[in-house]
């Protein structure tokens, strides 16, 4: 599966036309700008409204969504049958929306089975929208999937053995996953207009200012004069970034523009520089406060505070990072890595000036969620609206008018494409979650996991880790984590693993196919942007992230490291041994020259110290 770098760079160019530019066509930009500040303020209206029916707000939400993917996205003008087919089935689902929500008050009342020709009508409808949706925003294999469960669920009654079930009437079957709170509607689709949907859009305005600046001026000026400066620079600045970012291949493409070619000009080989940017950008994913939309959709999955996950999850992303900034640092004693010269250090100064843009939304959302009562969406929008007035600043201080309005145009396109996008994803996902509880279809996978583990935990972990690395290889992380957990969760937790533990297990080995071949999605960008062969990035980036294959085992086997609020001085001692034992591993799988004898030594050791059952 070899591939350029000019392949590499042309899914760049693709990717970057899937980005909506509509530069060329002032009246899409128009359109685009209207769309934009409808979905926003849609989703910011749904914050403050109090309680709006579901079979509203959920419909509505898919409607925004269409409106994004069927017709202002770059797919609706790929060639006449495209740009055709996706007017006619975008125009129909809005219609199949919209009979949804006006019709709301007699579809509650039919508990899930539909009456009619009409009503079967907008159920396919819908369900058709949904899948061709997931295909042209994240491609055809989570709609293949979800195509394939709803087939199970209409055909399995005559599926002879165990995977079998007892059959469901069509207008029930097709009437839970369209007019009720099962399928389409689900609690899945409810965190996303709720939630994930503001915490999208703030780091959209974010992203849209002087954010960058500021954490870049950070991270250089205090990882810039330690050996492999210009390396640590990309893992502190990534790790800041995915504070705010949480989605991996952004992290990669925004920073790694910066990082990778400062790393290349100081005479780091081409394929550790893109490695370095690849692992780190990896961490966003999992770096708290946002971590993703995946971390919300655990927290509804769990019924548990969305800040108990954060703070659970800060010691495991903090020891990932450890184990990148140790492997950075062993490839520095290899190659000879320099720091950076005091003149190439942004200064104090700067970081001053740029470092509160960044700041004072990211201190918002924490205050707010740490020391206040209000809820997660309420903490989103104050920590936008700061944002929004922050893009009035420039750099050096002075208020312009014009910057303000052309940054406010980008976050809100930029933040209802990637509303859009996730809506995708969640919604198509909530087919197969809402099949899966009407057939029992994944009691009955959790079932075979265990008999072939034969209920050990050992055998258990292996296999939830395997599913989880090949279902991220296609999908996106958050889809793969949601097929995953419904699937080997309840396995997990059958063999003693407690749910949240489970939860994060399957969420972190998801990101895996992130830098692990054949897909490593991570690594291609950074290669592209390297201009180097994607193989070698590949290597390295697997062992630059040994931290994502090991911090998982880590807090299985060292339960205390995600009680960090519960019993702090357990958790950070678990997180000595871990890390420590992350130190030992990441100085054995890169090497120093001429010391094989320490390597031997740091193999099993490191090993022990991160398997051996501890606090």
């Amino acid at each position: 599966m070899k591939r350029s770098s000019g392949a590499v760079q042309q899914e760049q160019q693709a990717a970057a036309e899937e980005s909506y530019s509509y530069a060329d066509r002032p009246w899409v930009q128009r359109l685009a700008l209207v769309a934009a500040v409808v979905t926003v303020g849609f989703h910011l209206w749904v914050a403050f409204s109090g309680l709006i029916p579901n079979l509203i707000t959920r419909p509505a939400h898919l409607a925004l969504a269409i409106l994004w993917v069927f017709f202002l996205g770059i797919a609706a003008s790929r060639g006449p049958f495209q740009r055709w087919s996706g007017w006619v089935l975008g125009a129909a689902g809005l219609m199949a929306c919209g009979y949804i929500m006006f019709e709301r008050g007699g579809l509650i009342r039919q508990y899930g089975a539909l009456e009619g020709g009409l009503q079967i009508a907008v159920a396919l409808v819908l369900l058709a929208t949904v899948l061709e949706m997931a295909r042209r925003a994240i491609k055809a294999v989570l709609p293949s999937v979800a195509l394939i469960v709803l087939l199970y669920g209409y055909f399995g009654e005559h599926i002879p053995g165990t995977f079998g079930h007892a059959g469901i009437p069509t207008d029930y079957y097709l009437g839970t996953l369209t007019i009720t709170e099962a399928g389409l509607w689900g609690s899945l689709t409810g965190i996303s207009v709720e939630v994930i949907s503001l915490f999208i859009i703030l780091g959209a305005f974010i992203s849209a200012g002087q954010a960058g600046t500021g954490f870049m001026a950070l991270a250089t000026q205090l990882a810039g004069r330690l050996r492999a400066g210009a390396a640590k620079v990309a893992v502190v600045s990534s790790a800041l970034y995915g504070t705010i970012s949480g989605v991996a291949a952004a992290n990669t493409a925004s920073t790694g523009m910066v990082t990778i070619p400062a790393m290349k000009k100081r005479g780091y080989p081409a394929p550790l520089a893109a490695a370095v940017e690849a692992v780190a950008s990896t961490g966003g994913q999992i770096m708290p406060p946002i971590m993703g939309a995946g971390i919300f959709v655990m927290a509804e999955l769990l019924r548990t505070p969305y800040t108990e996950i954060m703070v659970a999850a800060s010691l495991p992303a903090v020891l990932f990072f450890v184990a990148a900034w140790m492997a950075v640092h062993t490839y520095a004693l290899r190659y000879d890595l320099r720091s950076l010269t005091r003149e190439e250090l942004p200064g104090w100064a700067l970081v001053v000036r740029t470092v509160p843009f960044f700041l004072v939304p990211f201190g918002i959302l924490i205050g707010a969620l740490a020391f206040t009562g209000y809820t997660l969406s309420y903490a989103a929008v104050f920590a936008t609206a700061a944002t929004w007035l922050l893009l009035f600043v420039q750099e050096g201080g002075e208020i312009s008018l014009s910057r303000w309005w052309a940054r406010t145009e980008k976050a809100l396109i930029s933040g209802s494409q990637q509303v859009a996008t996730i809506a995708a994803v969640i919604i198509c996902a909530g087919i197969i979650v809402g099949v899966f509880n009407m057939t029992g279809l994944g009691v009955k996978l959790t079932s075979m996991i265990l008999s072939v583990a034969g209920g050990e935990l050992w055998a258990v972990l292996l296999l939830t880790a395997a599913a989880s690395l090949v279902l991220g290889m296609e999908l996106p992380t958050t889809a793969a984590y949601i097929i995953c957990v419904a699937v080997a969760g309840p396995a997990l937790v059958e063999v003693g693993l407690p749910e949240l533990y489970a939860h994060l297990f399957v969420f972190w080995y998801a990101l895996l196919c992130t830098i692990t071949p054949p897909v490593c999605g991570n690594v291609f960008i950074a290669a592209g942007i390297a201009r180097c062969p994607w193989l070698p990035v590949a290597g390295k980036a697997m062992q630059l992230g040994i931290g994502l294959f090991l911090v998982p085992l880590g807090f299985v086997f060292n339960p205390s490291l995600l009680q960090l609020g519960v019993t702090p001085l357990l958790a950070l001692a678990a997180a000595v041994k871990v890390g420590l034992g992350l130190t030992l591993l990441a100085y054995a799988v890169v090497g120093e020259p001429g010391k094989p004898l320490r390597r031997l030594v740091a193999l099993p050791a490191g090993l022990v110290l991160i398997l051996m059952l501890g606090f």
